[in-house]
């Protein structure tokens, strides 16, 4: 099983890429993980934010790799602890599927791409920037990849 992170947004700052690449890293063995960046279109008042959000969306859904288990990263899906996405983590294992975890741009997802999703996770009630979703997501399933490999890691 492989992971695609399908993120709008590219030329991160440095901390974005290097968190990102640190958990990618340790990743490679157990779920090996690729990213891929949607071009961010100019936002403004004269831009047509809704005819932005449905062309990042269109790109989005064609960057799906074909039979993917789609997750979109939204704040009305579900929400789980460590533990839960540890064993959610091994339900899509056993599923076999390679996954795509989506991540929209500062107004979120197009609603056909949240269409398109099989799930649905929340990180959480809060507001996080999208470029840190990238390191939290990567960061997540480590330490889901870890609770299953009785790695020490996760410590609580």
């Amino acid at each position: 099983m492989r992971a695609t992170l399908i993120a709008v947004g590219e030329k991160m700052p440095a901390w974005v890429a290097e968190g990102y690449g640190e958990y990618a890293k340790r990743l490679s063995h157990e779920l090996p993980v690729q990213l891929v960046e949607i071009a961010s279109k100019l936002r403004g008042r004269t831009n047509d934010t809704a005819r932005i959000i449905a062309d990042e969306g269109a790109q989005m859904l064609a960057a799906i790799p074909k039979g993917a288990n789609a997750i979109a990263l939204d704040g009305r899906g579900k929400m789980y602890s460590s533990e839960q996405l540890a064993e959610q983590v091994a339900r899509w294992r056993m599923d076999g599927r390679d996954l795509a975890f989506l991540i929209g741009g500062p107004e979120g997802l197009a609603a056909t791409v949240l269409e398109r999703a099989n799930q649905v996770w929340s990180l959480g009630t809060a507001t996080l920037p999208h470029p840190l979703v990238r390191i939290v997501i990567a960061e997540q399933l480590y330490r889901a990849v870890s609770m299953l490999g009785n790695h020490p890691y996760h410590r609580a």
